[in-house]
């Protein structure tokens, strides 16, 4: 009965075919679940964003110049060459817009251009310590909560944690 009511209303059977593809099938849980799961990731970002804005003001800075910083120290810890190539992929920026972020965060104290020692030719970026600094007295207290709420958990549900902001985040990236 209901399927026929179902199948008899394109929009509601559309609505059960999305349903289906957004995991509201058996093994992929309940879609008002996994909605609601998208919905608080949704609200961490914007929530991470503001508080990007936030630094920014606070600091003489524009968005893109915070971003832009946190690519930098990704790069360092991947122990990747962070150069303005990569900068400039990473945020989107054509090679003007990528050479202004870094002239800006270069006046501000926060980054230095140094040679690559492996090839003199290529410029590298560094953010200085000082910037490092103002970052983390400023998101600390974030850090610190993130790191409280994931204290508790084990292992086994900190892999899941890790595997499912992984595959989230590739949605984002293809």
């Amino acid at each position: 009965m209901v399927r026929d009511t179902v199948d008899s209303n394109p929009s509601l059977s559309d609505n059960l075919a999305q349903r289906e593809t957004l995991g509201g099938g058996n093994e992929g849980g309940n879609m008002d679940d996994n909605l609601e799961l998208v919905h608080l990731l949704r609200a961490v970002t914007v929530e991470f964003g503001l508080r990007q804005a936030e630094f920014a003001a606070a600091n003489g800075m524009h968005p893109t110049d915070v971003r832009a910083l946190i690519c930098l120290l990704d790069a360092a810890r991947a122990a990747e060459p962070a150069t303005p190539g990569l900068l400039g992929t990473r945020l989107g920026l054509n090679s003007a817009g990528t050479t202004a972020v870094v002239d800006r965060l270069e006046r501000l104290g926060h980054v230095e251009r140094v040679r690559d020692p492996a090839d003199r030719r290529r410029v590298l970026i560094r953010v200085r310590p000082e910037a490092v600094t103002l970052g983390q007295e400023f998101f600390s207290p974030m850090l610190h909560g993130v790191l409280e709420a994931l204290a508790p958990l084990s292992p086994a549900e900190r892999t899941t944690i890790r595997d499912f902001l992984t595959a989230a985040r590739e949605a984002f990236t293809t």
